[in-house]
């Protein structure tokens, strides 16, 4: 990831709509298909900054943070999550079976190679032990943002399917999410790839749609939009949506 993006995540991680929003929807989508079932030991591959930890914590677990960026395990360990490990997904330092849950919170689309990244997954979780995963969604909608933040690809539920089937796990929840403000983010994002290609723009490399300041009153606003199809979520899969959201199981 460019360090612009790493330093906006540090700045905007509490405040933002999206980071509040898709905490909110991943893991009280979590917490739901749990079904009051605690993890024992929980681990947050490409956890960044430690968004998820506090989180992750609440459910019971011990959590702990893997990351390729040093400086961003040493957030982590100040936050009080003092087990991180620089790793990355093809070669976890962890023996067989080693966690109930794993969780790739928008990382797998960091990896070059995401099936064997997923069959390392596989090996780290014991029988029975969940990864979650959530994804940007659709390929056409790859844009600036995805290149600064150093994104390999974008998803359809379909190619998640595949990757997660393919690597052993059974899924039992393949979500769309930040739904309601999708209609708002794709023409947005539509207009700007065809303002970079008409104009032949460079790409920023210092700047991500996060970057356009907002009134903290609108981040509330925006945040509760989004938290809004968690009831939802809980009940159904959602069509379509600007991420992905999957659940899946390692067999017994």
């Amino acid at each position: 990831m460019e360090a612009a993006a790493y330093l906006q995540f540090r700045e905007l991680e509490e405040h933002h709509w999206w980071f509040r929003g898709r905490r909110a929807v991943y893991l009280g989508l979590l917490r739901h298909e749990l079904a009051g079932h605690t993890p024992t030991r929980a681990l947050d591959l490409g956890c960044g900054v430690g968004g998820f930890l506090d989180g992750l914590a609440q459910l019971g677990a011990q959590v702990y943070p893997t990351d390729l960026d040093r400086n961003s395990l040493l957030r982590c360990a100040l936050r009080g999550f003092g087990r991180g490990v620089v790793a990355n997904g093809y070669a976890l330092p962890y023996r067989d079976g080693a966690f109930d849950l794993v969780c790739l919170f928008d990382a797998l689309e960091h990896i070059p190679d995401d099936a064997r990244a997923l069959r390392e997954v596989a090996r780290v979780l014991a029988p029975g032990g969940r990864v979650v995963i959530s994804v940007p969604a659709y390929p056409f909608l790859f844009a600036n943002n995805d290149r600064v933040a150093c994104h390999y690809r974008r998803y359809t539920r379909s190619t998640l399917r595949r990757v997660l089937t393919g690597a052993g796990f059974a899924l039992e929840r393949n979500t769309h999410t930040n739904v309601f403000l999708f209609p708002l983010i794709l023409p947005a994002v539509l207009l700007l790839k065809a303002k970079e290609r008409l104009l032949r723009q460079s790409p920023d490399r210092q700047r991500t749609n996060l970057s356009v300041p907002l009134p903290r009153a609108l981040h509330r606003l925006l945040a509760g939009v989004f938290t809004a199809e968690l009831p939802f979520s809980r009940r159904f899969d959602w069509p379509a949506g600007h991420s992905i959201l999957a659940l899946a199981r390692k067999p017994q």
